[in-house]
């Protein structure tokens, strides 16, 4: 903000003219002969303005503004766009439309003092995103979903089905994994907590990741492969490759594949759990699961595959439960205590995880699940957040002891260790 002058105010008062300069300098960069570089650029872009008699009649807040926008229109192939996505404290940049920017930064949602000079203009970018990883959007196919060769992954909406105009968000993601020594610093997860769940993978437990949107589940779960031995093969499958896990040589990354425009070369989930399956898999890992490839991820868990990983949206441990009924059930026709009876041998433990109204992300609940009684699951929960947020044991002691034994870690998760605490 300049002098009080808002930035995307002037944009959009001036959209139509920042688009012929644009035009102009774009024609000039076509039709020059010998090779450019971003000092040529930028003395185009002030000349073509100040040659121009609008510079005449602006405030000088305006001139700058003006000439700011023409520029990063220019020099950046991403427009207004690429301060953004260098600017490393930004994890998330939401677009709503050409004239609302926010990001979450330092866990807060802030609105950016910028704008699009149209809809064309941020369907554009849009476009530009889906190009890069060889992906269309059109009038057809209005919605791209793909992970840039930087990691970071893009959603774009056309306006044909945003009725506030196009919308993109980009998730960024760490080029480097977390550590969960970093979630304790954070106060994500205490330090016992996280050496029990440490525990529980190197021992084999398979375990279900739950929470809501943007709740750090891909972050936690990252977190978590960080304690599989490096000995052991391992096949992540997801939507778009999020996971980062560079300690395993013996890694299979399988990502998904959308349908081209005219509809064919679609590569599922559950198409990718089944082919993993004859991989010779010591552990397998679904990214998250969204619909019927459950039954497949399930399957998977109940036919040796020790150790496997997944996540999923859900409001709570119970809640994530029956949602993996009711995802099951889409594409099943079994009865329903048959579906319970499989999900409670394939899962072993759930964490659920909160992002409170401070944008903090936390582990809420820690819970084995002991089996299904033909009425209700039998869930032992292991760890609660207490009023503050903050993890607490429960004092209750793991009942499914046999691989924490054959490991080494028989003392671990124990209910004398947690004699002195609260339940």
């Amino acid at each position: 903000m300049k002098n009080d002058v808002l930035k995307a105010d002037i944009v959009k008062k001036y959209a139509s003219e920042i688009e012929e300069f644009v035009r102009i300098i774009r024609r000039w960069i076509t039709e020059s002969e010998s090779s450019l570089d971003m000092d040529d650029l930028l003395s185009k872009c002030e000349e073509t303005f100040f040659s121009s008699e609008l510079s005449y009649s602006l405030s000088t807040a305006e001139l700058e503004i003006l000439v700011e926008s023409i520029e990063s229109r220019i020099t950046s192939r991403y427009g207004i766009l690429s301060p953004l996505l260098k600017d490393k404290s930004i994890n998330e940049i939401m677009v709503n439309g050409s004239d609302k920017i926010y990001v979450e930064k330092d866990k807060r949602l802030i609105r950016i003092d910028d704008a699009f000079t149209s809809e064309a203009e941020l369907e554009e970018i849009i476009r530009m995103f889906a190009s890069d990883v060889h992906r269309e959007i059109n009038e057809a196919n209005p919605i791209v979903d793909a992970r840039l060769p930087s990691g970071y992954r893009v959603n774009g909406v056309l306006k044909t089905v945003a009725l506030n105009g196009p919308i993109l968000t980009i998730r960024k993601f760490r080029e480097q994994e977390i550590e969960m020594s970093e979630l304790i610093e954070f106060g994500s997860i205490s330090a016992e907590c996280a050496e029990d769940l440490k525990a529980l993978v190197k021992s084999g437990y398979n375990i279900f990741i739950s929470g809501g949107t943007s709740s750090g589940k891909t972050t936690f779960l990252n977190a978590l492969t960080a304690s599989i031995g490096k000995d052991e093969r391992v096949i992540t499958i997801e939507d778009s490759a999020e996971l980062v896990i560079s300690h395993i040589d013996n890694r299979v990354q399988l990502e998904c594949r959308s349908a081209n425009s005219i509809g064919k070369g679609e590569v599922s989930i559950e198409q990718l759990i089944r082919t993993s399956l004859r991989m010779r898999p010591d552990r397998i890992i679904v990214g998250e699961v969204r619909g019927r490839e459950v039954i497949d991820m399930i399957q998977a868990m109940n036919t040796g595959h020790d150790g496997s990983m997944s996540t999923g949206h859900g409001n709570s441990i119970k809640g994530m439960l029956n949602r993996l009924e009711t995802m099951y059930l889409m594409d099943s026709q079994v009865s329903i205590n048959s579906v319970r009876n499989q999900i409670a041998n394939a899962i072993d433990i759930f964490v659920h995880l909160k992002r409170d109204n401070k944008g903090r992300r936390r582990v809420e609940e820690v819970a084995e699940l002991a089996g299904y009684d033909g009425g209700e699951y039998r869930i032992n929960y292991l760890y609660k957040a207490d009023e503050s947020g903050a993890i607490r044991a429960t004092g209750n002691a793991l009942m499914d002891r046999d691989r924490l034994i054959r490991t080494g870690y028989g003392s671990v998760l124990k209910n004398d260790r947690f004699k002195n605490l609260p339940a």
